[in-house]
């Protein structure tokens, strides 16, 4: 064999090892976007290709709401960092009627998922699992005269032998479990009915021992009842609306390490952290990510937001999760800075929408943003800097807006400064169908219509007061254009009317309360 034909053999040798290492490649890269479950939903597989795009490029924000509270802690995150979140979080519930932790909120969930989805949130769901040797509800601690070997509370273990049953089918604490799982499985089957997709996070913080699920290893483990539920609504109940997020906390000491609980790579979709403190070690990321082989890392729970200089170190965080009642552990100008990044992206930023734009198509729902239909039911603030006044000031305008609205009336409370005295309050009773309302004004007779625009998303009040001046009649006639913006935290209301000086217009912004 000559030295010519040597070189070609070794050419089509590189030439076929080349071939074959990209090939592998793009296998690799093929299979990396792929859920867990080769049956999940079209909507679920666009929800997990998200978590993929964003990954090292964006940071999610996100706010936990106590099951019974529906969105109540978002709009606060929202009235407070002046952005909402991207992401809702919530829980299936444990506890008793009335608590915010109530099992019974379930129903209300799963409307409030249903809409959180349609206006552009991802949906976030755990679950404070009850333990199998008790019923619904629990507490969430041990009571001090818990009898321990019937635990009845999230928090707490069971012992060895009923860890094992749980774990061993034809029990009757495993019975009890599927029992358990099913009645949450009902609800979300109900999500599935309505083609929303759910980052799923059960069992969270596993690796603590805590909760009675968590820190078990060996043959009757944690990995062991993860691995069960897993079981149980993919392949029992056919749920293909899940994203499975494995979920653990910080690994501050050797029996936590991440590899004693990690379930295997065809059990998760999506792997998070929990984080209270900052305590967002080098160390724990750098492990998680090595486990992750890939697939994408949150911040499933966090008592502060990491700062950039984190995510500069740790740039695959996809989202944070901040804890309900935990929005104000951090400041608003700590907020400021972080939303003032590219990299942090809200429900109410451009380049969010645009990121989302391929799951909403996938979805079949509109891009965004969506406007709801205008709800200014709530209390309203004066905020004298963000409006456009005259050369009267502030003097004409109400401090504070009290407002109940339903489909038909609109009664607004204002609150005007008499500097010489106490405050002057008037009320107004609106039909929202054009129908005339007729008051007073000063003793003068007002006749004022409500109507909303062609597109719903503006409300005219136009009114016309008679005042009597020397035996004259004289008309003074106002239109005020009411709107709300940032997803109904601002309430502007652009005002044209006659006066006795004259003609004024002026543009008051209100702040939600």
């Amino acid at each position: 064999m000559n030295g010519s034909t040597i070189m070609l053999l070794k050419q089509f040798v590189l030439g076929l090892c080349v071939n074959l290492f990209c090939g592998s490649m793009l296998f690799t890269a093929a299979q990396a976007g792929e859920p867990v479950n080769p049956n999940a939903s079209t909507e679920a597989r666009a929800l997990l290709k998200l978590l993929y795009d964003i990954s090292g490029k964006y940071t999610l924000t996100g706010q936990h709401n106590y099951p019974n509270t529906r969105d109540r802690n978002s709009q606060f995150a929202a009235r407070y960092t002046g952005e909402m979140p991207a992401i809702w979080s919530t829980d299936m519930g444990f506890a008793e009627d009335g608590d915010t932790d109530s099992y019974l909120a379930r129903p209300d969930i799963v409307q409030e998922a249903i809409r959180q989805h349609k206006l552009g949130s991802l949906v976030t769901i755990c679950w404070h699992a009850v333990p199998p040797t008790a019923d619904e509800p629990v507490t969430f601690r041990p009571s001090h005269d818990a009898d321990s070997t019937r635990l009845a509370s999230v928090q707490g273990q069971l012992l060895d032998e009923q860890f094992k049953d749980v774990l061993t089918p034809g029990t009757e604490l495993y019975e009890k479990w599927a029992a358990q799982v099913d009645s949450v499985a009902f609800y979300l089957q109900k999500l599935q009915q309505a083609r929303v997709p759910i980052l799923w996070r059960p069992y969270h913080e596993m690796n603590g021992d805590w909760f009675w699920w968590g820190g078990r290893i060996g043959e009757y483990s944690t990995v062991a009842l993860y691995r069960q539920m897993f079981d149980r609504l993919v392949h029992h109940h056919k749920l293909d609306n899940l994203i499975w997020m494995w979920s653990v906390d910080r690994a501050h000491q050797p029996r936590m390490y991440y590899s004693q609980y990690y379930p295997g790579e065809d059990y998760l979709d999506v792997v998070s952290l929990d984080v209270y403190g900052s305590d967002f070690s080098e160390a724990y990321y750098d492990s998680l990510k090595a486990l992750a082989h890939g697939k994408p890392l949150v911040l499933g729970e966090v008592g502060n937001p990491p700062t950039l200089e984190i995510l500069q170190a740790q740039p695959l965080w996809g989202f944070w999760v901040v804890w309900a009642g935990m929005v104000r552990n951090t400041t608003k100008e700590e907020y400021q800075t972080l939303l003032a990044s590219p990299r942090i992206l809200t429900l109410d930023d451009p380049a969010h929408w645009e990121v989302m734009a391929p799951y909403r198509r996938a979805c079949n729902l509109p891009p965004l943003p969506i406007q709801e239909s205008p709800n200014l039911n709530g209390t309203w603030i004066f905020d004298e800097q963000a409006s456009v006044l005259d050369r009267f000031g502030a003097g004409n305008a109400a401090y504070k807006l009290e407002i109940a609205q339903d489909e038909k009336v609109l009664i607004t409370r204002r609150y005007f400064i008499v500097e010489w005295g106490d405050d002057r309050v008037t009320v107004d009773t609106l039909k929202l169908d054009g129908t005339e309302s007729i008051a007073e004004l000063f003793n003068a007779p007002r006749v004022t219509t409500a109507t909303w625009s062609e597109k719903g998303d503006m409300l005219v009040i136009e009114s016309k007061t008679t005042f009597t001046r020397g035996g004259r009649p004289i008309e003074m006639s106002a239109t005020e254009k009411w709107r709300l913006q940032k997803r109904g935290l601002i309430l502007s209301i652009e005002e044209t009317a006659t006066t006795f000086r004259g003609e004024r217009t002026v543009t008051m912004v209100y702040k939600k309360q």
